[in-house]
This record gives C-alpha cells, structure tokens and sequence, in this order.
C-alpha cells in the first residue's frame, strides 16, 4: 500500500509517496497518508497523529483540484484534525493559497513539500529540465512551493540522482592503466640487448609494473562483480577495492517556476574530497610528498643522470604523438589508394592534403634533440660499449651508461646530461637525420607521381629531405588541386601501391627507433624512482580516477542540460568551460593530505580532453562515456543519439577536442579549521586559492562572448565580480567563505560546473548547497524574505525511518540533527604556552578521574 508521512512542527511537510517497482498507477490506486508528530524525530518515540485513505481517481476528477480529508486515530475511532491535498501539475502555477497540512493539535499552515521516489519520477516530472541522461539513475525529487515577494508562489523542484559513472570510469581507467604498463614492460624488452647492469635494471623495473598490473587487475575484477547502488558511501571509503571509487557522487538539480522569470535550473555534483582515503595520510597527502620527493632526489647523490624531469615529460609527449599520428597516416595513407581505385578526383585532393599535413607534424614531432640524445646513450647502454674517454661515470641510482660499479658517493656530479653520454663522433649521428628525412622523400615521391599520372607538371628533382622536402611537397601540392580532371583512373592504385608502402615502412622505422629512444629515456627515470616515486604514482592515479570520474558526470549534465543553447555550445568549441570545486576541508590533522590530494588530482584534469561522438543506437549501453589515451593525456567521448548529434555545431561534430578548465576553491568551514587559524598554518588553503584564481581570471579574459553568457538578477558584472574576488583571497580573514560564494557565482555565470566537497559530501555539502539553493532562490526569484530560513529548514529536514544506511562516520547522522557526536578537543598548543596552564590542566584530570571511579 503506498504511504505518505507527514509531520505537524514548523515547517509541514509531506514525504515519502511511495509504489513498489512496476507498479501500475491508476485512478483504483489508493494512498494511505499518515501524519506524524517530529518534534523527536527518532524512529523509536514518533507519534502518530493520525492517518486517511484517498484514491487517485478521486484527487483527479476533484474539480477544485484538492480534496478535504478527515485524520483519524489509528484505531479509527474518532477525528483528531483535517488535511488538504491539492493535485499540483508539474509546470503550472496555481493561484491562491499554499498547499498545506491543518491539524487540530497545533493549527499551523504550512509550505508543503512532495517527495518522489524512482518509481513516481517518470509520471509526476515530466518537465524538460528533469529529462535524465542515460548515465543517471535512481532519481529522488521533492517539491516545495514559496511565497515571493509579491505574495506569489513560486514551485521549487528538487532532485537528486546517482551517476553510474561513479564505477564506470574507474573501470575504464583501470583497464587503461593496465594496458599502458603492459604496453611499457613490451617497450622495455624491445630495448634489445644491453649492458649488465642496464639489463638489471630493467629486469628490476619490470618486476615493479607486474606487481602494480597484478594489483590493478585484482581490483578491476572486484570491481565488476558489483551489484546494487551507482555510489559509493562514505563507510566504504577505507576499502582497498573502491579505492578508485569517488565517494557519494551524486547530482543535484533545482528547477524553479515562478510568475516574474522564465522557468530556470541550477545544476550542482556533490561528491567526497578525491583523496587515497585507503592509503591514508599520515605521510601528508600528494602535493606534500610529491614536492618531498623532489627534494630528496636533488640532494642524494643520485642525481647525475641522462635526462631531466623535463625530458622525461617530452619523452611521454613523444610517445602520445607517435601514438595518435602513426595510425592517422596509416589510415590517410589507404584512404589515398582507395580514392586512387575508385578514380574520385575531390576525396583524392582531400586525402593528399590531410596526408601532407598529418606528415608534417609527425616530422616536427620527432626532429627533436631529445631523441638524437637518447639514441646516443641507448647506444652507450648496448653490451661491449667502451668509450674513448675512458669509463663513463654517473652519480644515479642506474649509474653510468655501461657502467659495471656503483657511483661514488663523496663526489658527486652536477646533473648534466651530457657528462654521462659518449661523444658523438663515436656514434653515427647522421642516422637519425637520415631516418626521419627519408619520411618526408617519401611522401615527396607520391606527389610527384600523382603530378606525373596527371600530366599538369613536369617532372623535378624533389630529393631534399626533411621539413624543406616537405614544404616544397605542399607548393608542388597546391598545383595538383588546381588540376582539373582523372584521366585512366585505373592505373593510380597500381602506380601508387608501392611509394605507399615505402611511406609507411619509413614511418615504421620512425617509430622504432623514437620509441626505444624515449623507452630508454623513462627505464632510467623509472630506476632512480623504485620504489617511493611508483608507489607515488599509484596513489595518482586513484586520486585522478575519482576526480575524472565526477568530472565526467558533470560534464554529461552540462552538456545534456545546453544542447539547445547556442551560445553555451559557441562558448564550449571555442574557448572550453570552467570546472569549479569548491572545497570545504579543513587544513588541520588528515583533511590536510586529503587536500593534498585534492589539489593535484583537480590540476591533472587539465590533461583531460572530451569528444562528443554519434551514438550507434539509442540503447543505454552506446550512450555511456569512453575512456581512452595513456596517463599523460585523456579523451573522454561522449555519445549522442542522432538527432541530437547532428543539431550540433560543425566544429563539435568533426570531433574537436573541447577543453575544461578545472579550478579549486577551498575554506574550511569546521571547528577543526577554527584550531588550524589559531595554532595551526592556513597557507596551503590561501596558495590553493590564489593559484586557482589566476586560471579563473585567465578564462575569463580568453572568453570574448559574454553577451551569451547566462542573464542573472543581480546587477554586478563579472569583471567586477573577480576583482572581488582577487581581493578576498589575498586578505587574512578567518574562514572567508565570500571565497566560495563569489567563486560559485561566476562559475555560473560563466555556464560552468559546479562541484561541492567535503570529507565525505554529507553533512558540511549539505549545508552548503541548500545555503546556496535559498541565496539562489531569494537573489534570482525574489523569494520573500520571511521564507528564506523557512525554506533553508524544509530544504535540509529529513524524517529518520531508523537510519537505514547510515554508517560508522564522524559525518553521519540526520540532517535535521545535523550536529555530529560531541567530542572533547584538548588544545595542547595552548598548554604549551604557560607551564602553570598544564599543570592546572593535570591537576583538573586528576580530579576528574577520581571523580568519576567514586
């Protein structure tokens, strides 16, 4: 039987309409409502006031829309008040009076509040801006109605969602970790031969990325056996399997109607702090023990080695471009020979040029020192190398190229790449030069002989190499799209297959020796790093996982929620969109290494990409998120049916990578942060702050559409908004939560994303996004000023039913008694300040204890 409680205190509300899976609504359908007195709102001592039956088909064909009913005693045996219920229609604005509850007991009126559960969700809301994309689930909606401040009402609708992205992404990532160190133990072994202690080490470092592939591959597969709920909760925070998991992600929207302004929603993703919540943070978190590892690698004696961290940041950029273009100019290179077969004159000009460009930027990719510099120590490393210098020396972990005997650790050298690589003149170092430039004839070789097969050129002697080669290609390029006509289109394919061929082997052989290069390259990066700097790594990559994974869903709603804005998809081609976290950690005890964390996992989304792609079919299965690329850099597609795909803009439908600009704001907000600005250090928050600030004001100077940015009520600009902004976070005042509400309210005006976080997105989130929801409401929709702590309270009043689901946590609890636990602080930084206070302070513990045993 479906069931509504409701309570008599102030403020009203109903709750909780709720009808079993597939279960059919009809006018037979009858709803039980019962009434409940919460002034103790623990599930042992409710009391009920009273309850009444009605049918759905009644509430329907009611002509004033509402009925009158009767509460009666539980045994049914007398009346003990009344009970209103209006029929509201979602998107119609009633005039009157409120809905709402009358009870003989306390005769109040009050804002009524409707809650749905999943199964009500698609018949009751059937407004566009609840319309879920397939990655939301089990849906949660309650409905208010205010007063404005010009005696109207305005509807208020609430709902929140799980995103199965929460597990999806991480699975993905997973996987693709996985593939990556697969992928760079098999360039290891490629190597070829090497010296004894390079072999070694390799060996050494290949044992590492097994034990990390093992450990990854354990969890990916616990991971797929999971059932049930699309979020993880906060008491799982500790297991090592959901690890990668964010905590508590969820999606919350509020759409509002009311009489003065077009129907209007704002969009926010809660979700815990993407932190190593498993790993701890006892050492501090991943800013912290990153910039400690720095340090102690710049004073061991360890530190003479080939490469610098930014070659070995240009080594994995090499890599990701050997990547992306070497299949690209593969696959242009056939799309060359099937125009050729099929004698198409315009996708044959299409296909050369897109060839000569891709070509190109292959060559410029790899004509980099670097590589030149790697292929001459990769050759110190081979097996019988002696140098004409004598013994090379290296104060590394890996020692010197060839080198038998560990360092000498009294002397140790500059870090000078050069010190340790052979002179070149022992190493034949036109090889190189030779092998690249031999990419750039080749492609040089089948332009001229498409210009000979169409007789519109004569034949030159194009034998210089490399990027000149290339350029003199794409003049000879030009004359061959300014050709007419195919004539004996079935000799192209039989003409060009071999100068084809001769392209790709020599990007084959491109690709070989540039990728043993850079192997070579992060081999010893990964020597001087075992075991703290992969262990680092690992933790990264949990905390990244978290961090993309509310990052995509935030990108889904978004996107889903302006396909019909031109403006917001202008503004997503062209310039990208801004991300905004807003964090609430303290930066006292733990919550400093989560904010630790917090911190670099936010700053690696600036490495993420999004693509949105047609979708094959409407199923639910082709419209999630893809995942794909390599640590340094990702791409998430997102899919779209086909009507939707193809209303976008051009620029989007081609497939350009659109960016996103993450951002982190934070301000401490609990009575830990209140220890930390007295006896503690704040300036991990204040450096977070005013770095993100910098990206933010950097946006908004790069954005050159604001007149399509979103309206708003208020009559400041945003120029000015962020000059506010900049002075809030370079000013010394506790716990300056203007930070985060000037930061929110640019984000929305720039159609950015919002995100809320605390430790666990319960109790500090909470209070922070219904605080904003009302702001929003009384700024934006001229809610009546009476109303604002009213609809503050409804909007954060929950019923306890027993506390189903609630864990073990320090932020668990009912948040209409939202206070945690109390607990007893013993400031000892302000014992520590007079001796006599500790000694009065062990002499009260004293009295104390003995108290309490008497």
């Amino acid at each position: 039987m479906p069931s509504v409680t409701g309570g008599t205190r102030d403020p009203l509300f109903l709750t909780g309409v709720t009808f079993p899976p597939g279960h059919p609504i009809c006018e037979e359908t009858r709803v039980k409502l019962t009434v409940y007195d919460l002034k103790n709102p623990s599930s042992e001592t409710r009391n009920i006031l009273g309850y009444t039956t009605f049918s759905v088909g009644d509430l329907l064909k009611s002509k004033e829309q509402q009925l009158t009913l009767s509460l009666r005693t539980s045994d049914g045996t007398s009346t003990v008040g009344a009970v209103v219920v209006t029929r509201l229609k979602m998107g119609e604005m009633e005039d009157g009076e409120a809905d709402h509850i009358a009870a003989d007991v306390q005769g109040q009126k009050c804002t009524l509040l409707c809650e749905s559960v999943p199964a009500m969700c698609s018949d009751c809301f059937c407004s566009k801006a609840f319309c879920l994309p397939p990655v939301f689930e089990n849906p949660v909606c309650k409905v208010y109605r205010f007063q404005t401040v010009d005696n109207d009402w305005m509807t208020v609708r609430e709902q929140m969602t799980e995103c199965t992205l929460s597990f999806s992404i991480p699975r993905q990532l997973l996987a693709l970790y996985v593939q990556e160190d697969m992928g760079s133990i098999e360039e290891l072994k490629n190597l070829g031969e090497l010296s004894p202690h390079w072999d070694n080490l390799r060996k050494e470092v290949i044992a590492h990325y097994g034990q990390v592939i093992s450990s990854y591959q354990e969890t990916l597969g616990e991971l797929t056996k999971l059932t049930g709920p699309s979020f993880k909760p906060s008491c799982c925070k500790g297991q090592k399997y959901l690890e990668f998991v964010p905590i508590n992600l969820h999606t919350q929207r509020m759409h509002v109607t009311c009489p003065r302004k077009a129907d209007a929603f704002y969009d926010v993703i809660t979700v815990g702090a993407p932190a190593a919540h498993f790993q701890g943070f006892k050492n501090g978190g991943l800013q912290r023990l990153l910039s400690r590892y720095e340090t102690e690698k710049k004073n061991t004696a360890y530190q003479c080695i080939y490469f610098s961290p930014g070659d070995t940041s240009k080594a994995r950029e090499v890599l990701a471009n050997i990547g992306q273009l070497q299949p690209l100019i593969l696959v242009l290179a056939d799309r060359l020979l099937e125009a050729a077969q099929h004698g198409c004159l315009d996708p044959l000009k299409e296909a050369l040029q897109t060839l000569s460009d891709k070509t190109e930027q292959f060559v410029h990719a790899l004509k980099d020192e670097l590589v030149k510099t790697a292929l001459l120590a990769l050759h110190a490393a081979r097996p019988g190398y002696v140098s004409r210098r004598g013994p090379a020396v290296c104060n590394n972990a890996a020692g010197g190229a060839g080198a038998e005997t560990p360092p000498r650790q009294d002397s140790p050298m500059q870090p000078q790449a050069q010190d340790s690589i052979p002179h070149r003149s022992e190493y034949d170092e036109e090889e190189w030069d030779r092998v690249w430039a031999n990419v750039a004839k080749s492609l040089n070789c089948i332009i001229a002989m498409v210009d000979r097969l169409q007789d519109h050129s004569e034949n030159n002697n194009v034998g210089a190499g490399g990027a000149s080669a290339i350029n003199k290609c794409k003049c000879k390029l030009k004359t061959l799209l300014c050709s007419s006509s195919l004539c004996i289109p079935g000799e192209w394919q039989e003409k060009l297959y071999p100068l084809v061929i001769t392209l790709k082997d020599c990007v084959a052989e491109v690709v070989d020796h540039a990728t043993k290069s850079m192997a070579f390259v992060l081999l010893q990066e990964a020597a001087c790093s075992i075991p703290q700097g992969l262990l680092l790594k690992q933790r990264r990559d949990v905390v990244f996982s978290q961090a993309l994974a509310a990052l995509t869903c935030g990108f889904v709603m978004k996107l889903y929620a302006g396909l019909e804005d031109k403006g917001f998809l202008q503004q997503l081609h062209t310039v990208g969109l801004v991300a905004q976290f807003e964090s609430l950690l303290s930066t006292y005890s733990e919550e400093i290494g989560m904010l630790e964390d917090m911190e670099v996992g936010i700053s690696d989304l600036q490495r993420v990409t999004f693509r949105i792609t047609e979708a094959e079919s409407q199923d639910p299965a082709h419209l999630q998120p893809v995942v794909s690329g390599r640590r340094d850099h990702y791409t998430v597609e997102v899919p779209l049916p086909h009507e939707t795909f193809e209303a976008l803009p051009d620029e989007i439908r081609e497939g350009k990578p659109l960016q996103v600009y993450p951002v982190l704001f934070n301000v401490g907000i609990n009575e830990q942060q209140t220890i930390a600005e007295r006896f503690g250090d704040i300036s991990l928050q204040e450096r977070i702050n005013q770095k993100n600030f910098e990206i933010l004001d950097g946006y908004y100077k790069s954005l050159k559409i604001e007149n399509s940015l979103p309206c708003s009520q208020t009559q400041t600009d945003l120029k000015e908004l962020l000059e506010t902004l900049g002075q809030n976070v370079v000013t010394k005042k506790r716990k300056n939560v203007e930070i985060l509400w000037l930061a929110g309210t640019i984000c929305r005006r720039l159609n950015g994303i919002r995100f809320t976080s605390c430790k666990s997105a319960k109790d500090r989130t909470s209070m922070s996004v219904t605080l904003e929801q009302c702001a929003l409401l009384r700024d934006e929709h001229h809610l009546n000023k009476d109303y604002f702590i009213r609809a503050l309270d409804c909007m954060r009043s929950r019923l306890a039913h027993g506390g189903a689901g609630q864990c073990d946590d320090p932020e668990s609890g009912s948040a209409a008694n939202s206070k945690p636990a109390s607990r007893h602080f013993y400031p000892i930084a302000l014992l520590l300040v007079s001796s006599h206070l500790l000694v009065v302070w062990l002499i009260l513990s004293l009295v104390f204890l003995l108290a309490k045993y008497q």
